[in-house]
Order: structure tokens, then sequence, then C-alpha cells
């Protein structure tokens, strides 16, 4: 269904809007503000429903399109879906539900690891629901064909990176029971299917080696969103100073350190709460600055 009482004014000048459900998206921020300096932009973690991995695909589109409204609301030109999951879940949905605005999505890349493998033997770690969705298996199919594709589902690795549990001996029992089957399968390709993983590389690498090669979509989801915004005539004028707000739903406390920590992110962070399907701002104390 349209969402037709949506008409909105994009320009240049506007933010590029990207949402997560916690801090992984902020692993495609990182490359989109490194990318294209000039583009300002709105970054939304829906903290209050992380992990999304683990929510129905139904539940997951709700949620992409209160935040889509949202970030519409707050002036996005192009919305980034910096989510695995909500990729799979909601691209399609959003696409239909808001014909007039350009979605950026993520997939996992088989695609160059299968292309690149010398083992014959290319791994996927990411989400349950990633793996139930229609585009990871369109994926295969277009593909992997000609390889041997394992996957794994690591259960409570996002929520160790939203604690900032990055190099614990948690998190490493817990990427070793997840990565050992796929290591012993001769794998030398590991996919990084979740967006919150890239800040797990170093500790991933100390249990792989050298010879096992991460991919992570992060880079090519900057390269595209660029190639919209040039499509689309609204890239910023190098002019402009850029300028980035966050929001989350959870603790904007917590979101700033972590984002600090992560990315190096030193601006505002605002609350935000859901009011049945719709996203509003918290005004007053919960601004962070």
């Amino acid at each position: 269904m349209t969402e037709a009482r949506f008409s909105f004014n994009r320009s240049p000048e506007s933010p590029i809007g990207i949402f997560d459900s916690g801090v992984g998206g902020l692993s495609v921020w990182r490359e989109i503000a490194r990318q294209l300096p000039h583009e300002s932009t709105l970054y939304v973690a829906d903290q209050e429903h992380v992990p999304y991995g683990t929510r129905s695909l139904a539940e997951v589109r709700e949620y992409a399109k209160g935040i889509t409204r949202f970030l519409l609301a707050q002036g996005a030109k192009i919305i980034v879906i910096a989510c695995n999951t909500a990729s799979g879940a909601a691209l399609r949905t959003l696409r239909e539900s808001f014909p007039d605005l350009a979605f950026v999505g993520m997939e996992p890349a088989v695609k160059p690891a299968a292309e690149n493998t010398h083992s014959g033997v290319i791994a996927v770690i990411a989400t349950q629901a990633t793996f139930q969705g229609e585009l990871f298996h369109s994926l295969v199919e277009r593909f992997a064909a000609g390889v041997r594709l394992e996957t794994q589902i690591c259960p409570g690795l996002v929520e160790l990176v939203e604690r900032g549990e990055l190099d614990t001996p948690e998190t490493e029992a817990t990427l070793h029971s997840c990565l050992n089957p796929l290591l012993q399968a001769g794998a030398d390709h590991l996919v990084l299917g979740c967006t919150h993983y890239p800040f797990l590389a170093e500790t991933i690498t100390r249990i792989t080696g050298p010879n096992v090669t991460l991919v992570d979509p992060a880079p090519a989801v900057a390269r595209q969103t660029a190639r919209v915004l040039t499509h689309q005539n609204l890239c910023a004028p190098a002019s402009i100073e850029a300028k980035h707000t966050f929001f989350t739903s959870g603790s904007p406390e917590a979101l700033k350190k972590l984002a600090h920590r992560l990315v190096g992110f030193e601006g505002a962070i605002q609350s935000i709460v859901w009011r049945g399907n719709d996203l509003q701002i918290i005004k007053g104390e919960d601004y962070v600055k």
C-alpha cells in the first residue's frame, strides 16, 4: 500500500537518512561519511527493538516503514537501510509503499566472495531473519551456483556489539563456536552478513587467520549511495558543511559513548520513542549534545 500522504521536497542540501536496529549500521554510516564527506546524514538506531534478526519479518517491515516515515518528516532525501535483516524483510515493501523515494539496501556480498574464492568454499554469517529472506535466496541462486556455500547463524553477536564487548572472552568464545565449523569446511572467504559484524573484524581475523578474506559490503553500499544521488541530481555541493544527527529509541547516553568508540562520532544524539507505529522526538533532557 502506497504511503500517499507523504509529499516531500528534496534538494541536494537535504540529508541522507540511514537506519539500523542499533549501532551496526554505523559501519555503513562510517563509509558514507568517508566517501561522501559533504553529505549530511540522519541516523536512526532502533535500539528499543534490537536485535531485528530474532524478530518476525512482519515486525521488521512495520519498524522499517515507521522509521522511513520519521526520516522523511526530518527531511531525508534518500534512505539507506544499513541493516541486512531489514533490507531482506522490507526493501521491496518500502519501495512499493514509498514509490517516489530512493532506497539503498544491504545484501550479503555473496557475489565477490564467489568470484574470488580459491578453495571453492565461501561462508556467510548472518541472522536467522536474513537467511529466511527472499533476497538471500535470490543471491544464492544468481551468484553461488559454482561454489559451496556454508551459512552460520551467530546468536548473541549483535547483543555483544551493542554492549561494546568487541574483544572479551565471551565474544571470542561465541565467535569460535560460530566460525569453527566454517573453517573446518574449508571456507576462504567469510561474508559479514550483518552490519554489526565489521566491528568484530579484528577478533574474527585472529580466529580465522590470514588465509580467510573478510568481505564487508559497506564500501559498496556507500558507492551505490553516491550513484543514486548522482542519478537523481541530489549530490550535496562541495561548499556545504556536512551535519550529522543521530536518533535512538534506546539510551542516547549509551549510544553517544559507543558511537564515539566505534566511529569517532561526536555530534548530537536525540531520543525518539515509538507511539504505535510511528516515531516521535522526545524534547528536553534526553537530548545529548
